[in-house]
């Protein structure tokens, strides 16, 4: 499925291991994944033809100021790329899973604070990171009427 609507990726840098997410300005997710580091460039390139992206918003922690560098380096054409804070956005993403992915079985009986994913969340961290730019805007635009 390709869409002609401008969507935003959304990424979430590590040294590991990425969360990669596209999602429309409509803010209808299309594609989300955790991905090894060392494929994480390949990755954006195959979203960025697939998908038609405006734009990169990246959490703006840890290994933050390397990757930028690097994807402004290796992704041609350039895209812009937005930091937005990322604080805090790992305990959202866990609650976030389960709402995506509602607990079953033997999980359901876990207090909420002690489940943990079954498997990495950085690409929830991704949905996240794009909803908090999204939201970003939104407000401010509501403000300056």
């Amino acid at each position: 499925m390709t869409n002609t609507h401008p969507a935003i990726l959304g990424f979430d840098p590590g040294r590991d291991k990425c969360g990669v997410a596209v999602m429309g300005l409509d803010r209808q997710l299309y594609f989300h994944q955790v991905v090894p580091a060392v494929e994480a460039i390949a990755q954006i390139s195959s979203l960025r033809q697939k998908y038609p992206v405006s734009l990169i918003v990246m959490g703006d922690q840890t290994t933050a100021k390397k990757w930028k560098q690097q994807l402004n380096q290796e992704l041609i054409p350039s895209v812009n790329i937005v930091l937005v804070d990322e604080r805090y956005t790992t305990l959202e993403a866990r609650d976030r899973y389960w709402q995506m992915f509602p607990p079953t079985g033997l999980t359901k009986l876990l207090p909420k604070g002690l489940r943990q994913p079954p498997r990495p969340i950085d690409d929830i961290v991704a949905i996240l990171l794009i909803e908090r730019y999204l939201n970003r805007l939104t407000s401010s635009s509501s403000t300056d009427n």
